[in-house]
Order: structure tokens, then C-alpha cells, then sequence
């Protein structure tokens, strides 16, 4: 029996047997089990009833606010019921539709207005965090409206409501999972350099994807402040590879993982050669842990670095407002779709 803890009320489970896999997912007192030994999942059933009172629904449709479709060409994971019911909580079912979830080029900082209602802001801003988990289009901007919930202004109560006017026009927006024939760990990684106007922290932005299917995403300020482009770029770099690790050490303890390099893309030609020329180290001392930590991993030859143009960077989005044709190009790459919005 194996056993992997995520959070303090999020528990997996994982049992394997003669190269099969049976998986338990434990989130208070809902339970998910999933795997590819039927009579093993029979038996756990079994066993758990004798112990507890439970109940059996069936094959996952609904967990946690979270949908689930099936269909021969894969599974989708939404939350429709979820974004219309805080569309209706928040008076915004007949609101005018936004392109995009965030303005390009925004100046959003701590000064930006009036002071507003904490208490309904923070609420509103905490039900955008928990959509995140299917919406990593509106990541970046809630990460945004996040970082003021303890003093929010006018302009950040009009961002927070043009997130809602954006999930208006797509609240069955979700997640395509299906299936390439692979399990090969490939990530993309950003950095806006000096992007936060209170303190010029930098934002980084990733996103990992198992099998051409997005499996984690996320987009968070520096703790510190870079002095140069090629410095966020590294340290979004870092942040990427600790989470591509983890996903790859979760697919190895599942016998899912086949033996190749990960792949984790860049748009920065100045982080990638500092990651491969030792020669310039020296240069780099104020982030020396993350240079050997990421060169520890391409001399191992567990982690390729490969370049990508701006224009194809996939977390693009998560570092940045975008205009709607290159948002709408980025959500389609990201298997992004809408089950519910008539063809």
C-alpha cells in the first residue's frame, strides 16, 4: 500500500498489484476510487462497507463542484453549476460579456481607488480561487485580485467583476482529457520581469501537461525582486522544474512514468544558456541554489531545455493579460473546451 498526503483534508490512497493500480482519494468524507483492477475495486468497496456507512453512486459525475462528462473521445471536468450559481449570487446573470478575463496591459496596484467592502470582496475573490482548479484561463487574473483582499479599491472590486462578465460568456468552460498514447512530463514556463507596480516583483507562470493533457498550472509574484529579465526568467524556471519533479515522482510511484527526460520549454535564450554554460555562474550568484538545482537535473539528463518563441509560450497567459485572439489561440493549445455551448 502506498500513500501520498496533498493537503491537510485531501488524502490518496495507492495499492499496486501484479503491475496494476488501484487508486483512493479521500476529501473529508467523499471518496473517489479509480484504478484498472475491477476485482480490487470491487473488493475495497466491500471491505469499506463492512467499516462505514457508505454510499455508492456510481461512475463520477459531480465531486466537489467539479462536473465530469464521458464520451469515447475522452473526459471533460468543468464547473457550470458552480460559476452560474456565483454568476447568481453576485447579481451578474445579465451582465454584458467580457473577451477576456483580465484588461491587457492593466495598472492595477494598491492605490487603485476607494477603499470597498472587504468582507464581500474577499468572499467573492475566495469562490474565483476554488474555480481555478478547472479554469486555469482565469488564473493569472485572479492571482491578481488576490493579492489586495486586505485592502480592496474600486478598481480591484471592477477587475474582480470583469472576471465574472468573462465566465458569462463560457461558465461550461473545462478541461479535455484524452488520450495520446503517452505519459512524457513537458512544461512551459514564463516570467513578466518588474510586472507588480507596489514592489516590482516579477511574475512567474507555468503550466505541466502529462500526456498533451494540462495537469497543473500557476501563477504567483516572486518572493523577491529580479534585476533583470534573464533572473524572473530563472527563477520561473525553478519553480517549474520542483513541480514537473513532483508530478513525475507521482507517476513513477504509480507505474505510469516511462523512462525519458522531461521537457520544459523557455522563451528566454539568456535563462537557458546560464542553465547549460557553467562559464557563466559567476554571473549569477544571487541565484546560485537555482542554477545548481536546475543543472543538477540537466547533467543527470532527467530535464531537457528546449527554446520556444514568445508567440508560441503557452503560459503566456498566466504572467499577463493577453488581447482576446491570442487568449482564445493559448485556450484552445490548453485543451480547453466548452461541452455546452451549442455547435
Amino acid at each position: 500500500m502506498g500513500y501520498k498526503q496533498c493537503n491537510g483534508d485531501h488524502t490518496i490512497f495507492y495499492r499496486h498489484l501484479q503491475d496494476r493500480v488501484t487508486i483512493l482519494a479521500v476529501y473529508v468524507d467523499d471518496i473517489i476510487i479509480t484504478g484498472d483492477d475491477t476485482e480490487e475495486i470491487a473488493l475495497l468497496k466491500e471491505r469499506l462497507s463492512k467499516e462505514f456507512e457508505i454510499k455508492d453512486l456510481g461512475l463520477l459525475k459531480y465531486f466537489l463542484g467539479i462536473e465530469v462528462a464521458r464520451s469515447d473521445k475522452g473526459i471533460v471536468l468543468s464547473q457550470r453549476k458552480y460559476v452560474l450559481d456565483l454568476l447568481t449570487e453576485a447579481g451578474m446573470l445579465g451582465c454584458r460579456v467580457a473577451p477576456t478575463p483580465i484588461e491587457q496591459n492593466h495598472k492595477l496596484c494598491s492605490e487603485s481607488g476607494k477603499p470597498v467592502d472587504k468582507r464581500r470582496y474577499q468572499r467573492l475573490v475566495g469562490r474565483l480561487i476554488y474555480l481555478c482548479h478547472t479554469r486555469p484561463d482565469i488564473t493569472y487574473a485572479v492571482s491578481i485580485v488576490s493579492r489586495y483582499m486586505h485592502d480592496p479599491r474600486t478598481e480591484h472590486w471592477e477587475a474582480t467583476l470583469r472576471i465574472l462578465r468573462y465566465l458569462k460568456g463560457s461558465p461550461g468552460k473545462g478541461l479535455w482529457f484524452k488520450a495520446h498514447g503517452s505519459t512524457g512530463v513537458e512544461g512551459y514556463c514564463d516570467a513578466d520581469w518588474a510586472s507588480s507596480l507596489d514592489d516590482r516583483r516579477s511574475t512567474s507562470g507555468y503550466c505541466v501537461f502529462v500526456g498533451g493533457n494540462l495537469v497543473s498550472w500557476r501563477s504567483k509574484k516572486q518572493a523577491v525582486v529580479a534585476r533583470s529579465t534573464a533572473e524572473a526568467e530563472y527563477r520561473a524556471m525553478a519553480l517549474s522544474l520542483c513541480e514537473m519533479i513532483w508530478i513525475k515522482r507521482l507517476l513513477v510511484e504509480l507505474h505510469l512514468f516511462k523512462r525519458a527526460p522531461m521537457k520544459l520549454w523557455c522563451d528566454s535564450k539568456a535563462a537557458i544558456n546560464i542553465a547549460n554554460n557553467p562559464v557563466q555562474h559567476d554571473r549569477t550568484k544571487h541565484i546560485e541554489i537555482d542554477r545548481f538545482f536546475i543543472k543538477e537535473h540537466i547533467d543527470m539528463k532527467s530535464l531537457e531545455l528546449s527554446y520556444i518563441k514568445s508567440g508560441e509560450q503557452l503560459a503566456d497567459f498566466l504572467t499577463k493579460g493577453l488581447g482576446s485572439k491570442e487568449w482564445n489561440n493559448i485556450c484552445n493549445k490548453m485543451g480547453m473546451i466548452d461541452i455546452y455551448r451549442p455547435s
